[in-house]
């Protein structure tokens, strides 16, 4: 009887770890995000690192799985990336010169005033389990959640494609990262 009770226990453990989320850095990173009136999945997750500071956990949401970046880049799709902090605090400027490197990967020139408007947003160090979440849905735009708040919303399909250019570009920065959230 014990035994059974403790195996009961351990796949209930077991099987709701696997619905709850993907843990990644220590953080739980959920495995659905809303995204105006849809449901995202997780596509995949991974580390930003900075040499070896783990910086934040990073998931990628789409509407349905995908490996090729260009396409979803492309997608006039929902789409969300849910940042994780993990280190104890990131300089609002360090995220906005981060930003503008990832920008400066991709075609921007009819895009600086909305890409200031983003980069206004960033006006707080992130801490340790503050949590970003940058979400496009079609018609609406991209949209910045801290901490399940509202920054703003900026406009425009072009802008959602530089944006996520950041994370999953040709010449990202972060190539590590981008093939665990193509989940590769």
């Amino acid at each position: 009887m014990r035994k059974t009770f403790l195996l009961i226990l351990i796949m209930t453990f077991v099987f709701t770890s696997v619905v709850w989320g993907l843990k990644i850095g220590g953080k739980v990173l959920p495995d659905n995000m809303k995204a105006g009136d849809n449901e995202l999945t997780i596509n995949g997750a991974g580390l930003r690192k900075k040499l070896i500071i783990k910086v934040y956990a990073c998931a990628l949401y789409l509407m349905q799985k995908d490996s090729d970046a260009k396409s979803i880049i492309e997608a006039d799709e929902p789409i969300a990336v849910k940042m994780h902090f993990i280190y104890k605090s990131v300089d609002p400027g360090k995220l906005i010169k981060a930003w503008n490197t990832g920008f400066g990967k991709s075609d921007i020139a009819n895009l600086q005033e909305e890409i200031e408007t983003f980069n206004s947003y960033f006006t707080k160090d992130a801490v340790k389990d503050d949590v970003y979440n940058i979400v496009y849905v079609p018609e609406v735009g991209t949209s910045v959640y801290m901490n399940n708040k509202l920054k703003g919303t900026i406009p425009g399909l072009e802008f959602k494609k530089a944006v996520y250019s950041i994370w999953l570009g040709e010449q990202t920065e972060l190539p590590k990262l981008k093939k665990a959230m193509l989940g590769m």
